[in-house]
């Protein structure tokens, strides 16, 4: 039987030239069929048209479980017939899919945490000792402390800087010029020299600095850059899109902690390279000397690839925000968008940035267990391979916490929201127990209880926290300004590593145990109240939204970006879920059709008389649609039908009675 939607004044006999006539047109069943699978795609919409978030809770779990069987399923499928042409297909797909998009991220984790790892090693040798540790004989106490103060603050410029600069000029220049300023900086780093050992470390100081900056950037245009790319720039998602999103972006942040496992092992070899097959003191200048500077020069080579792949190989990686800035008419930096944002977005903030500010306190905190359980275990240990070989381990235990996070964070029944709420609870726990046990577990007999706590916060920081805020810190604000919100997010989160690395410095052991566990109940907190779920959220319904926000008819959107599933408990609050409306927005969506619609049939009679424009044709290539013969029937049978309640069919309007 056919459905009868009314959608507008049109007249029964032609256009309507006077928005008079009200008759009511007819969609035949397979019109119907075709705008269901176009509007309401069955992984989000169950058979009857019921949108999951509108499900009850045992209808989700059956509703969800099925699809994500389904797609398993589908997934294996591919896979086993990718391996089937071609053994090595499917890890080519993952190195071009995964590895290559978080390159960036992977060199930076590399070289970051070598900083740290080397350390010791430097504290271990004569020569450099003098430098690092007290009395500090040979070097200003003041450069030392730097080293790590300098890095943070190069990064921390870098977010922002880059982050408004990916906005401004593109998201393919921002990738650029970070890694251009990465391998600067690690050429920097490999060469720093002095005449004198104050002298190495002020060059060595200043060229963290400036690699920092280039690490900086790194967050903010990955995380845009992988996700838009996920996305796509055509009007309607796709089911990559809807399933995977988030598993695209995490999976090229996890690249980091390949990074950190990477430097860890070279480091390891190096050191025996260079000092004559052994690990164990005392240690020569020269393998010191040797070891610090290959560990930096071998991730050069592979910064200098990831230049070249960035500038010749990613050339459409600011085409969403092109077409976003063009749908917006805007060139340049689209300050209208960063006053909306913060006026309609800025609760967000505070969730993207205080959790990620929360979570780097935990971050660094987490060294805490490992010095405390290696002088427990090896009281008389003067060699660094304990320490190497134990934070490799914790390195391994992070990486199953990254890849769990990957496999589940789109997953509409746990998700963003409730990983990083778990994940900070946990941390939590495992640091306050031994904060009021202190003394107990770290004894002979407890002390494999404080080892797996250390493990344990290691798995659930990346199982938590610290994958979801690299993600949600881009996705849950709109294109024009994406990149600059992650940046802010991203250097709130290291001002929380520079406070936690001052601090440390001026308390005991024990007091950074009672000190570090209130930032997990601070990070759950603002989860709770201001982090909206957009698991399962489609980015293209987020991206309507904005159009009409920005449009100053926030009211007059209806769909699922106001699910109550999708807002944060503030913005329910608010009120904002009370214009939802599934029936209101079906219409609105096909009316925004028959614009589109419209406008190809213009471009092709533009073609057909010879007035075709090439930037119309370079907008056309961001369509995805493929206009099916009865989708034409039915807009062309209702021509002149279109309602005016989408402020994405404003400017069409405008330009009609101009």
């Amino acid at each position: 039987m056919a459905e009868y939607i009314d959608y507008g004044p049109a007249a029964p006999h032609g256009p309507d030239m006077t928005a008079t006539h009200d008759p009511v047109h007819e969609m035949t069943p397979n019109e119907k069929q075709i705008f269901d699978y176009l509007l309401k795609p069955d992984d989000n919409y169950n058979q009857d048209g019921v949108y999951w978030g509108d499900m009850s809770w045992p209808e989700q779990i059956k509703f969800v479980s099925k699809n994500d069987a389904q797609e398993t399923k589908r997934e294996a499928s591919n896979v086993w017939s990718m391996f089937k042409k071609d053994p090595l297909s499917p890890f080519s797909y993952y190195f071009k899919n995964m590895v290559i998009p978080g390159a960036g991220l992977g060199l930076e984790g590399y070289v970051l945490f070598s900083i740290g790892n080397l350390k010791p090693l430097f504290q271990a040798e004569g020569s450099f000792a003098k430098c690092w540790k007290k009395p500090y004989s040979a070097c200003n106490p003041t450069w030392i402390a730097a080293v790590e103060y300098m890095e943070i603050s190069g990064i921390i410029v870098g977010q922002i800087l880059v982050g408004i600069l990916g906005d401004w000029l593109g998201r393919r220049w921002g990738l650029i010029q970070d890694a251009s300023i990465m391998f600067i900086g690690l050429l920097m780093l490999t060469a720093a020299w002095g005449v004198t050992l104050n002298g190495w470390i002020i060059c060595y100081v200043w060229s963290l600095f400036f690699y920092g900056i280039g690490v900086g950037g790194e967050y903010p245009m990955t995380a845009t850059s992988g996700m838009e790319n996920a996305v796509g720039s055509g009007k309607i998602s796709t089911k990559e899109d809807r399933l995977h999103r988030g598993r695209k972006v995490t999976s090229a942040f996890l690249m980091q902690g390949w990074g950190q496992f990477f430097n860890q092992v070279i480091l390891i070899v190096l050191l025996l390279i260079f000092h004559h097959g052994s690990g164990n003191p005392p240690y020569s200048h020269v393998a010191v000397q040797w070891t610090y500077r290959i560990s930096f020069a071998i991730p050069a080579v592979g910064t200098l690839w990831l230049v070249y792949y960035r500038t010749f190989k990613m050339k459409s990686a600011s085409k969403q925000l092109a077409a976003a800035k063009k749908k917006s008419k805007v060139t340049g930096y689209d300050t209208n968008s960063l006053k909306l944002t913060f006026t309609y977005f800025g609760p967000r903030m505070i969730a993207t940035a205080g959790a990620w500010f929360a979570n780097d306190v935990f971050f660094y905190g987490n060294k805490l267990f490992q010095s405390e359980f290696i002088n427990v275990i090896l009281p008389d240990n003067d060699s660094i391979m304990p320490g190497w070989l134990y934070n490799m381990i914790n390195v391994g235990v992070s990486l199953a916490g990254y890849y769990l996070a990957s496999f589940l964070i789109d997953n509409k029944l746990y998700g963003r929201k409730r990983m990083q709420m778990v994940g900070f609870f946990m941390d939590f726990i495992l640091f306050v127990i031994p904060a009021f046990n202190f003394e107990r577990y770290k004894s002979l007999e407890h002390i494999k209880e404080f080892q797996s706590m250390y493990f344990l916060s290691s798995f659930f920081n990346q199982f938590g926290p610290n994958a979801v805020t690299f993600l949600v810190a881009a996705e849950v604000y709109p294109t024009p300004i994406r990149a600059t919100a992650h940046g802010v997010s991203a250097a709130a989160g290291k001002l929380g590593a520079l406070l936690a690395s001052v601090l440390y410095n001026y308390i005991d052991t024990q007091m950074k145990f009672y000190v570090v566990p209130w930032f997990g109940l601070m990070g759950m907190l603002v989860t709770i109240l201001f982090l909206p779920d957009t698991t399962g959220l489609d980015l293209k319904e987020q991206e309507r939204r904005w159009q009409f926000i920005r449009a100053g008819r926030e009211s007059d959107y209806h769909g699922v970006a106001v699910h109550p599933k999708h807002l944060s408990w503030w913005e329910r609050w608010r009120g904002v879920g009370k214009y939802y409306d599934t029936e209101v927005d079906y219409k609105q969506k096909i009316e925004e059709m028959r614009a589109d619609w419209e406008a190809s049939e213009s471009r092709k009679a533009d073609e057909k008389a010879g007035a075709w424009d090439e930037d119309a044709d370079a907008d056309a290539e961001h369509e995805d649609r493929v206009w099916s013969s009865d989708v034409g029937t039915f807009f062309e049978k209702t021509r002149g039908a279109r309602t005016r309640n989408s402020p994405l069919l404003a400017p069409k309007e405008k330009e009609f009675v101009e």
